[in-house]
């Protein structure tokens, strides 16, 4: 199988998964659906992810792919870091607030198993946040400046950037935001952190 071939095969399985989630909620979505629905065996669905639990994983990391690359670049190019986190936030942000991880996002909310917030959690949240709170360092040593927490840090930006339009898209409290806004709320999110960062960092 050419990568190509692979690629698009995968991408049927995604868009198959997504539908069956959609359509039968987390507890309903079996490998068994989802390999009917994207026409792929289901001995495939299994070889490649594992089980159901490692398919919604993936999903999530594709999701995320496009933040983690930027952060990955960022942490192993010579770019400003603080300009990395400008650049990034607004696609972080497009991401979490797009259709797919709020499809996730609504199904997780309706497992009461509380596997798929696991695994999103693991796709995404723990692979990002531990980049930005690398970035976040790296952008305070730029500055002569020490951040004692990282993680902490990190997650006060997420917070900042985020705060409660991830839930009121999940709950239907609000459309889809377009780009002017994602930027206004970006700079906004980065102007707040660089002001409370200035009374924790040390020199």
């Amino acid at each position: 199988m050419t990568k190509l071939d692979h690629d698009d095969r995968e991408s049927r399985i995604a868009k198959a998964a997504y539908a069956v989630l959609a359509e039968k909620g987390y507890g309903g979505a079996s490998m068994l659906a989802i390999a009917r629905a994207s026409r792929a065996s289901n001995e495939t669905l299994y070889r490649w992810y594992g089980d159901k639990r490692g398919l919604f994983v993936a999903l999530t990391r594709r999701n995320a792919e496009r933040v983690r690359r930027h952060l990955d670049e960022g942490l192993t190019g010579t770019d400003d870091p603080e300009k990395v986190l400008a650049n990034v936030a607004p696609i972080l942000l497009t991401m979490l607030l797009d259709d797919p991880a709020i499809l996730l996002n609504r199904a997780a909310a309706g497992d009461p198993s509380g596997e798929l917030g696991r695994a999103i959690a693991q796709g995404g949240r723990q692979e990002i946040a531990p980049r930005i709170a690398d970035l976040i360092v790296r952008a305070a040593e730029a500055r002569g400046r020490k951040v004692p927490e990282p993680e902490v840090a990190a997650t006060l930006f997420l917070n900042l950037l985020i705060g409660d339009l991830q839930i009121r898209r999940v709950i239907g409290a609000t459309a889809v935001p377009d780009r002017p806004f994602v930027e206004a709320r970006a700079r906004q999110a980065l102007t707040a952190f660089a002001a409370l960062r200035d009374l924790w960092s040390t020199a």
